[in-house]
């Protein structure tokens, strides 16, 4: 499914990380939203809310429905799914399908924020966690059915990070909404944001700190090699493995000492979450737990599912730059938010487009050596 996790360098500067995983791959689309751009966000039966954004903003977005002859994709259709504004404000949409249900619907007259748009209105509106924290206060939101998952209602967490280091989690279970402070700026999927938590409390003896020698009887113990501080860490792939492992990483690898260093550090940690097709599958008829997705799930003979990293993306919230690297690609590619600074009209990029691989220095070994 997907984790995040944000990390700080040696002078407390703020970076964030995330992997999306699926068992298919969709049509991503890198979109920016320039300051005034138009919302309108509409949930059926009640006063739609249209908002214009206060920021630029830089997203990884998903079309919300399958496009027709007669009905293209337009800019409206398009869902932030991953974000940075140019505030430095982070949002991420992690799945969490076990949670999935109606909200009971409220009597108001104000108008109503469609949970499909949570991530362009909190990077559109905001510059600080504080910020979306007092708006949730005062914006009705509901969940809605989403056609291109098959009628499923808003099955997600959504998870913000700011410049100043502070996260918080917005999560609807079972359309009841809690907003969570994140005091370890790690999620993942289910369960809820607050049992992760108190799952840790069965990991208060991990450390970094490898303990490579012991006595048994008269026999002294010794490791080879170093590395088995790790040997306590969940192993597996699920939700709440990888929290684990998540909080371990963003709490011990080494605090950069440049922001360059610190990107390249945080993809370091990333690849820890980085999953190739096949290392787990699901067979159809064993009921695996995977989502697929209504009208874009794998053909349908496929001998099994698989999840895959189908992109990771890292945000260096105070110098405003986003990365992305999809899974046919070994290295990232970089945005600049504040060279977007004068682009007045929306721009948009499928993801794919940005495919490649490692540079080949075949020929630079073989070019004569210069003079030193």
């Amino acid at each position: 499914m997907c984790t995040s996790l944000g990390y700080k360098d040696a002078s407390g500067k703020v970076y964030f990380g995330r992997t999306l995983e699926l068992t298919v791959d969709l049509p991503y689309q890198v979109t920016y939203f320039p300051p005034g751009y138009e919302t309108i966000s509409e949930v059926d039966g009640k006063a739609s809310l249209t908002y214009a954004a206060r920021f630029g903003v830089l997203a990884v977005a998903m079309p919300c429905r399958v496009p027709t002859p007669e009905a293209p994709i337009g800019l409206a259709d398009l869902k932030v799914l991953e974000g940075l504004n140019d505030q430095g404000l982070t949002f991420s949409l992690l799945s969490y399908p076990t949670a999935a249900g109606a909200q009971k619907s409220a009597d108001i007259t104000q108008s109503v924020l469609s949970a499909s748009d949570l991530g362009s209105w909190a990077l559109g509106q905001f510059a600080s966690v504080a910020e979306v924290k007092a708006a949730l206060e005062k914006q009705p939101i509901e969940l809605q059915p989403l056609a291109l998952l098959g009628g499923v209602v808003s099955p997600f967490h959504y998870v913000v990070h700011d410049a100043t280091g502070a996260s918080l989690v917005i999560e609807f279970d079972h359309g009841v909404m809690t907003v969570y402070d994140n005091p370890v700026g790690v999620m993942t999927n289910g369960p809820k944001f607050s049992w992760h938590l108190t799952n840790l409390d069965n990991y208060t003896f991990l450390t970094n700190v490898d303990q490579s020698s012991a006595t048994f009887g008269s026999y002294q113990a010794r490791q080879p090699d170093s590395g088995i501080a790790t040997a306590g860490l969940p192993a597996s792939n699920t939700s709440v493995g990888r929290f684990v492992r998540a909080v371990f990483y963003a709490q011990f690898a080494e605090k950069a000492a440049t922001p360059d260093l610190a990107v390249k550090t945080l993809a370091h940690v990333m690849n820890n979450f980085d999953r190739p097709r096949g290392v787990s599958i699901d067979y159809p008829t064993q009921g695996g737990g995977h989502m697929e997705v209504e009208g874009l799930q794998e053909k349908a003979d496929a001998p099994y599912a698989t999840e895959f990293t189908c992109w990771t993306s890292l945000s260096d919230l105070d110098r405003k730059i986003f990365f992305v690297r999809d899974y046919r690609s070994l290295n990232f590619t970089a945005i600049d938010l504040k060279a977007l600074a004068d682009v007045k009209a929306p721009l948009v990029l499928p993801l794919q487009k940005l495919e490649g691989i490692a540079s080949d220095a075949t020929a630079m070994l073989m070019a004569p050596p210069k003079a030193a």
